[in-house]
């Protein structure tokens, strides 16, 4: 039981670890100080939808895998 657990605990790991890679930054950097955004409102709309998604997508993940450790502590 405990190992399927962790088997799980670590597919579920790899997606955090994904999502949060996939996020776009917050801060702009150099870039914004010298150029102008050219992006056209659908392509800023569609890139919103797909950020807020990978916001929800980590965290249902980080909340699944507090639950699981907390289950192994239990179990262990």
């Amino acid at each position: 039981m405990s190992l399927a657990i962790e088997i799980i605990l670590v597919l579920v790991s790899i997606v955090l670890i994904v999502s949060v890679l996939m996020q776009k930054s917050k801060s702009a950097g150099l870039g914004s100080a010298y150029g102008s955004d050219t992006e056209s409102f659908g392509v800023k709309g569609r890139e919103a939808k797909k950020d807020l998604q990978l916001k929800k997508i980590t965290l249902i993940s980080a909340c699944v895998i507090a639950v699981l450790a907390l289950v192994l502590m239990c179990l262990g």
